[in-house]
């Protein structure tokens, strides 16, 4: 009944929300108005007040039946003028049917029923999306802007910039991305992130727009404000994920042409042979598939909402549907599997230089980028107290390295092979193969094309790493690869760790990229997780791509079909999870629509369901098929609770 209410436009602003459930609002009082019509009609039709058929009972059941149908015929009419089929034509050629059999009780209560179907329909889906509704709410309206002079002004959030620098006390939500200039806090970020435990904030470190400052002032320089920030994009997702369709529902679009027709067939034919036109009505009002066109829908939109609430960003609910299907899965290492936190464990200069200037070499020219190696460098540089120079020419080659120019020197830091490309030699320096079995990954760094020393990193596996691939080889993924551009005893040191099938060292992009399209060619479903960076082309590829801690990268969000907003790799045995129990609930709520239909058309063929009767039991399948998929708005919850140590 106008099954368009499940179609979210684009702006998700909090006015278009409020109009949204004030229209429900409204609706609802002019639908109990309604009934309260009809009741009063069959009141005053007692032989002991007026007598039967008396004009007062007429008049308010032909008022309620205007009321009740009005709504739902103009829209049936709207609808064959556009050309677009809906399933309301039926239940407005019932209410017309019966108004013109003079039966008005019957289509006054035959439009209630179905307006209450309508009207369960477009609650439900608010209800559903009052978590991802509420992040509308998260953003405050006004900001603390500090001045350069140190004054303090109450501003619009609307009027922010990036650079702006704002001040965020106690208990207030932060209003825009940034990064922390000054001041300590702890942050809840479950809004973004999913993580129900607060996260410390330190100076340098970035914080979101939406997430909720609990302790200390915080006073923060802004980078990303309005539409931009990372709750925008959230909100983007989110509703572009509610209007794409899974395929079962396109099926379902497909043959609707056809049902209505057949319908109307299976009623004239039945109005031949018993000469009955309330029986055809019955059969009109029964065969309203509301439980079969609610049946993926709301499912959906529960999961969607289901997901958010852990920080898990679903495109297109398509892709939900392939997550269910997955046997194999493609993971880069570092920051992934591993913490990306790669901490320098051992300096090793060529002879004559100092394991000073090689650390302020190398940490120099990596100032500019964002890998986990680079910011190793520099916290140690940091830690060592080190000036690091300012850098010009900067340039990175994923998978190799970086090169720079560093107080007029060319400074090159990376793999072996890269420096090699550039025809520099490094048989001056000690072999760092010999350590290679404690897992270290080595950078070279090479000044004015002389090699000048190598610098071991190490990483460690995510704690829940191990635990979460358990999980996914006990629900049916069968080959979980690892990728990386590091050395195969570091590959096969992490891969050993975490149980993986196999797995395949110093990777560039392209490599990954070839990897993954053999592991499609052997056969399987594969998703690639990585962090949305070097992966693009590797997560494209896969038949699902899945990017870790998305949170803050506008790269994470756009190369991948789903984000993780956290770094938990428990989420991925959610997603499968949250996949099958979605297609289970679809496959239920589908066999029940169809049952419906068939059973109820076969009462009212033998006669065992009134007009009236017919329009209850259609209000009810619908209920069923509604809470139901409500079932899944929770799911998952347990994560929470693990958090929380609950």
């Amino acid at each position: 009944m106008a099954h368009e209410h499940l179609h979210f436009k684009d702006d998700i602003a909090a006015e278009h929300t409020h109009a949204k459930e004030i229209r429900v609002k409204m609706a609802l009082w002019a639908t109990l108005a309604g009934g309260i019509l009809l009741i009063s009609s069959g009141i005053a039709g007692r032989r002991f007040l007026y007598g039967s058929g008396s004009f007062q009972a007429e008049f308010l059941a032909i008022t309620a039946a205007i009321l009740l149908g009005a709504p739902i015929v103009l829209h049936a009419i709207k609808g064959i003028i556009r050309k677009e089929m809906h399933m309301d034509e039926l239940a407005a050629l019932a209410i017309l049917a019966a108004f013109a059999n003079e039966d008005y009780a019957a289509a006054g209560a035959i439009a209630f029923f179905m307006l209450l179907s309508e009207l369960v329909e477009s609650r439900t889906a608010l209800g559903a999306r009052a978590s991802i509704e509420s992040l509308i709410k998260l953003t405050p309206t006004r900001a603390n802007l500090i001045g350069s002079d140190g004054s303090e002004t109450e501003v619009k959030v609307a009027n922010l910039k990036p650079g702006d620098f704002i001040r965020v006390r106690p208990g207030d939500n932060i209003p825009a991305d940034g990064d922390v200039a000054k001041g300590l806090s702890s942050v809840n970020e479950a809004t973004i992130t999913g993580e129900s435990l607060p996260a410390d904030k330190v100076p340098g470190m970035q914080v979101f727009a939406g997430t909720s400052n609990l302790t200390g002032v915080l006073d923060i320089t802004v980078t990303k404000a309005g539409k931009d920030t990372t709750l925008g994009k959230v909100q983007s997702l989110i509703i572009q994920a509610e209007r794409t369709k899974i395929p079962i529902m396109r099926i379902i679009d497909r043959y609707v042409k056809w049902y209505t027709p057949t319908i109307l067939m299976i009623a004239a034919i039945i109005w031949f042979f018993t000469q009955n036109i309330n029986t055809a009505i019955a059969i009109l009002v029964i065969s309203c598939p509301c439980a079969l066109i609610l049946a993926t829908p709301t499912a959906m939109v529960a999961a969607i909402s289901a997901s958010a609430r852990l920080g898990v960003l679903i495109k297109n609910v398509a892709d939900l549907e392939v997550a269910g299907e997955i046997t194999a899965m493609v993971f880069d290492k570092t920051g992934t599997v591993t913490t990306g936190r790669l901490y320098v464990t051992k300096l090793t200069p060529a002879e004559g230089v100092e394991p000073g200037e090689l650390l302020a070499v190398a940490a120099s020219a990596e100032q500019m980028s964002k890998h986990p190696a680079a910011r190793a460098l520099r916290e140690v540089a940091k830690e060592a107290y080190l000036s690091l120079p300012a850098t010009e020419h900067f340039q990175e080659t994923p998978g190799k390295g970086v090169t720079a120019t560093v107080d007029s020197a060319k400074i090159i830091v990376g793999r072996d092979t890269f420096l090699k490309e550039s025809n520099v030699s490094v048989s001056n320096i000690p072999d760092p193969g010999l350590h290679e079995e404690q897992g270290f990954s080595t950078l070279y760094v090479a000044k004015d094309s002389k090699c000048i020393g190598w610098i071991g990193l190490q990483d460690k596996t995510r704690p829940e790493a191990r635990h979460a691939i358990e999980e996914l080889r006990d629900i049916g993924v069968k080959r979980i690869t690892i990728l990386t551009g590091d050395r195969t005893e570091v590959a096969n040191r992490v891969a050993a760790e975490l149980g993986c099938t196999d797995f395949k060292a110093q990777c560039l992009p392209q490599d990954k990229l070839a990897i993954v399209e053999q592991i499609k060619k052997d056969g399987h479903t594969v998703v690639v997780v990585g962090d949305g960076i070097n992966d693009a082309p590797a997560l494209a590829a896969g038949d699902l791509g899945i990017a870790m801690g998305a949170a803050g990268s506008d790269v994470a969000m756009n190369s991948a079909s789903i984000a993780l907003m956290s770094d938990d790799l428990k989420r991925l045995p959610f997603l499968v999870r949250l996949s099958r129990k979605t297609r289970g609930l679809i496959t239920q709520n589908l066999g029940f629509g169809m049952a419906f239909i068939i059973l109820g058309i076969s009462a009212v063929t033998a006669g065992w369901l009134s007009t009236i009767y017919a329009a209850f039991l259609h209000f009810a399948g619908s209920l069923v098929v509604v809470f139901n998929s409500a079932r899944l708005v929770r799911y998952g919850e347990e994560l929470d609770h693990e958090k929380t140590g609950s």
